[in-house]
């Protein structure tokens, strides 16, 4: 017998289990009929599972991307505002310095409301479900964009900062439910084709946010409420059209033991009658998942059979804001400014980026497997974002859990992405001013060390299911800790301490 199985561990990795997907090859369904689009990508792109995808991403995702840039044109408008209503309020200006601290405060407050929505996701998901979180959070954005609509109307800068705040809110809860609603119904072979799609729509937002502010369209001083509150249109959309759809099959089985719920929605989205391998493929998650409850973020952080996984969702989300892309997103006029391009060119070349990160955004779609977020990381800062990290965070942390513990990983990645997102927003200004071109050396530095950190650490989980991708941690776990058994165990050797047969009842779990 060897060492390692008188240890208890593995002598090479535990079998997965067979796949319940056969190689079909790509079918996308719709009022045309059916049509086979070759093997390379297994599963059915049916058209309620596309429309549910686009609409989401539509109206929760572009969002997001819209709040991150609608704050960069009508900079020197906002700024103006504040100082005009603080003279009729006090009778004097506002220095450079605290105009610069207020309108760094606006940006950044998005931020601290979107920390706030990653810490409510958990409690959201589980009494409302996945479908019926992002109705509710539409309600959100009316009244964000009430408030900053009438800001300038009501002479209140307060209105600004509480329409952004709630609207960070917003973001913070979708960021995490769309993809956990996406990653919940769609087949495994397509999980990551279509998780990446709200990524897309990021940067469409991006996009649509440097184009609206224009001076030809709402960059005149007069339309910036109007640019702010814009958002309204694509989120009342979505509440009209979301409930179309049923909810998650994940959910309805493994949380609510609705068998009837699970199949009726899965037969909608696959397109099929037959749904017995998906049913028993999510069987298999919720009697391994019986004895276990879903699990708070405290308890998330102790549970040393995910310490990698967590590890891994918490370098890539922190790591995706401290790139510097939220500083080109807020401070893009500025940043253009300041390299010497003449102001009246300066929206245009922002539009320029901006199409630039949906190009980019298509390719990452386009690009297999998930270690590519590995070289994105360094191709370079807009175009290398949009390729892969801007959707791969939220899509990894679905599918590196499993059911019970992917609320609270949300939340724990949610919060160091807003964390991160807020520190970035708030402290750019300031690190510019002192360090000129060179504060982006520090960006340059984290972009490498998540880099080598995800080609290192992260397994590639395309065409896995959460089991298999579980079970592949759980033999680079049991492969890391045989090193540390073997030693220990030589350091006892001589001293009659154990012998063989004590060695047999050793277990990995006292790691």
């Amino acid at each position: 017998m060897s060492q390692a199985e008188r240890l208890g561990l593995p002598s090479s990795p535990p079998p997965l289990p067979p796949s319940p997907f056969s190689d079909r090859g790509l079918t996308l369904t719709d009022g045309k009929g059916t049509r086979h689009c070759g093997g390379a990508i297994t599963g059915r792109l049916t058209f309620p599972l596309l429309s549910v995808t686009l609409l989401v991403s539509f109206g929760s995702s572009t969002l997001y991307g819209y709040n991150l840039a609608v704050v960069n044109a009508p900079a020197a408008s906002i700024k103006a505002f504040y100082n005009a209503t603080w003279s009729q309020r006090y009778g004097h200006g506002l220095a450079p310095g605290p105009l610069t601290l207020l309108y760094s405060l606006t940006v950044s407050f998005f931020a601290l409301g979107g920390l706030l929505g990653s810490v409510l996701v958990g409690v959201l998901v589980a009494r409302y479900g996945r479908n019926g979180t992002l109705s509710r959070s539409t309600l959100l954005v009316l009244l964000a964009g009430a408030s900053m609509g009438f800001s300038r109307d009501l002479g209140s800068p307060e209105m600004v900062i509480f329409g952004r705040s709630v609207m960070g809110v917003h973001s913070g809860i979708c960021l995490s439910v769309v993809p956990l609603y996406l990653g919940e119904i769609a087949p495994k072979s397509l999980r990551g084709l279509l998780g990446l799609v709200p990524s897309i729509f990021i940067c469409l937002g991006v996009f649509l946010a440097q184009v609206l502010g224009l001076p030809e369209l709402l960059g005149e001083d007069r339309y910036w409420p109007l640019l702010l509150s814009v958002v309204v249109v694509p989120a009342f959309l979505q509440f009209l059209l979301l409930r179309c759809f049923p909810e998650s099959p994940r959910y309805l089985l493994i949380e609510r033991n609705n068998v009837h719920g699970a199949t009726e929605a899965l037969r909608r989205f696959l397109g099929t009658a037959d749904v017995q391998d998906e049913i028993e493929e999510m069987r298999e998650e919720q009697r391994a998942l019986s004895s276990v409850e879903t699990l708070s973020v405290w308890q998330l952080l102790r549970d040393r059979s995910v310490r990698w996984q967590t590890l891994s969702v918490a370098v890539v989300n922190a790591g995706m804001q401290l790139s510097g892309i939220d500083a080109i997103w807020f401070y893009t006029n500025t940043i253009f400014k300041d390299a010497g391009i003449p102001v009246p060119q300066i929206p245009y070349v922002t539009v320029g980026t901006g199409a630039v990160e949906i190009i980019a955004g298509l390719i990452g779609a386009a690009l297999p497997g998930m270690r590519y977020v590995a070289v994105a990381c360094v191709v370079g800062i807009i175009a290398g974002f949009c390729t892969g990290p801007a959707g791969v965070p939220f899509l990894l942390t679905a599918e590196l859990f499993t059911q019970a513990h992917r609320p609270a990983a949300y939340i724990v990645g949610g919060s160091l992405n807003w964390l991160s997102n807020f520190t970035v927003g708030f402290v750019f200004p300031f690190l510019q001013m002192s360090a000129g071109a060179f504060c982006y050396l520090f960006f340059c530095g984290v972009c490498l060390l998540v880099a080598i950190y995800v080609y290192l650490v992260i397994p590639e989980t395309k065409n896995k299911t959460f089991v298999e991708i579980s079970q592949i941690f759980a033999a680079r776990r049991s492969f890391l800790s045989a090193p540390a058994q073997l030693i220990r165990m030589m350091k006892l050797s001589g001293y009659g301490a154990l012998d063989n047969s004590s060695l047999e009842g050793l277990s990995p779990q006292l790691l």
